[in-house]
């Protein structure tokens, strides 16, 4: 048995920070909490840890009520987003730091920290000062204190948000092979994430929260194919997933005036009327054929284009993979690749993916 969350619920000042949250986690296993700032994401961490209290609803781990577990004994360990050291202490000791509290014998706190600090990379590196430390290498620190504890919970809280693309790419990496090749099977890895590439990267289970609510528990293939509603397409997806508010009629999905789609071969069972469709960003693309869109904002990113369009009252994000200038307010003909729509009910709810089969 792993972590069990039931209808946790916190509300300081009459203002949801957890909504009712529910959720199951096995161990030896990977999970990505993926929201947006002020989503819920460190408080449901915070809770988990113990240091915060819900004001209802329960944990449990391995069928024991964590209320029954003080917090020093809970066997959790969690990285932050700053990098929490003790300035004063060497690298050495401020990975020793929680095994020379629980008073364990000097060669084994030796060896633990060893290995400990071979995971991360940091060997050679146990007479460094803290200070002399790159922001990389200081949460690396940060990581080895948490993995000597041999947690039974580790809590990655967006630990890579204030580092560099580059370094952030490389630890990310380190930390999904650590786990995967060191971290106990009978312990359970928690990552979160504001951004949908890293949790897509990391794979494992992604949960979905908003507003102290999870709208989604899937693996990472099931959230980026099967998006359970218009909010967690929006939230999983950088940029947002396009919506449109359209209507099926004649064999067509007609947006405005202009904005007519042919209807594509997976959403030919579904009956007429009013419906929200999906798509993402790389499937919106300039073509000569295409409907005539206002260029409001054209953003070029490394060897990207981000080109933000729009017609009447529809909005859309174009990805192009190529680098292409495009003046404000010019107006270029767009392609929207049917093959690719994503079909919602007017609640929001998935009605069809075109990752289905069609019958």
């Amino acid at each position: 048995m792993g972590l069990i969350a039931q209808n946790l619920t916190l509300k300081p000042d009459h203002e949801f920070h957890l909504n009712n949250i529910s959720f199951e986690m096995q161990e030896g296993q990977l999970y990505t909490i993926l929201g947006r700032t002020l989503s819920g994401k460190t408080t449901l961490m915070k809770t988990i840890a113990g240091l915060v209290t819900p004001d209802s609803g329960t944990l449990s781990m391995a069928g024991q009520d964590f209320a029954e577990i003080p917090v020093w004994n809970r066997k959790v360990a969690m990285v932050y987003q700053q990098f929490i050291n003790y300035p004063h202490l060497k690298v050495f000791d401020n990975v020793a730091f929680p095994l020379k509290v629980r008073k364990l014998p000097a060669d084994e706190i030796a060896k633990k920290v060893a290995h400990a600090l071979e995971q991360v990379g940091l060997t050679g590196f146990e007479d460094r000062k803290i200070q002399a430390l790159s922001g990389g290498q200081q949460q690396r620190v940060a990581l080895a204190r948490s993995l000597v504890k041999d947690a039974r919970i580790l809590l990655l809280d967006e630990p890579l948000v204030n580092l560099d693309y580059k370094l952030r790419e490389q630890l990310r990496e380190e930390f999904r092979n650590i786990f995967n090749a060191d971290v106990s099977q009978s312990s359970i890895l928690i990552y979160s994430s504001t951004d949908p590439l890293e949790a897509m990267q990391l794979g494992g289970s992604i949960i979905v929260l908003d507003e102290g609510r999870v709208l989604q528990q899937a693996s990472a293939q099931d959230i980026f194919e099967y998006p359970a509603t218009t909010r967690v397409a929006e939230i999983a997806n950088d940029p947002a997933m396009n919506l449109m508010q359209g209507t099926l009629a004649d064999g067509m999905i007609v947006v405005n005036e202009t904005i007519k789609i042919p209807l594509p071969k997976h959403l030919q069972h579904l009956t007429p009327g009013a419906y929200v469709f999906g798509v993402r960003a790389d499937r919106v693309s300039p073509a000569q054929d295409g409907m005539g869109f206002e260029v409001e904002l054209s953003e070029i990113n490394g060897s990207e284009t981000f080109i933000h369009l729009k017609n009447q009252n529809q909005t859309l994000v174009g990805l192009l993979p190529w680098v292409q200038d495009f003046n404000l307010n010019e107006r270029v003909n767009i392609a929207i690749d049917a093959a690719w729509l994503y079909a919602f009910d007017q609640s929001g709810q998935l009605l069809k993916s075109p990752y289905d089969e069609v019958e």
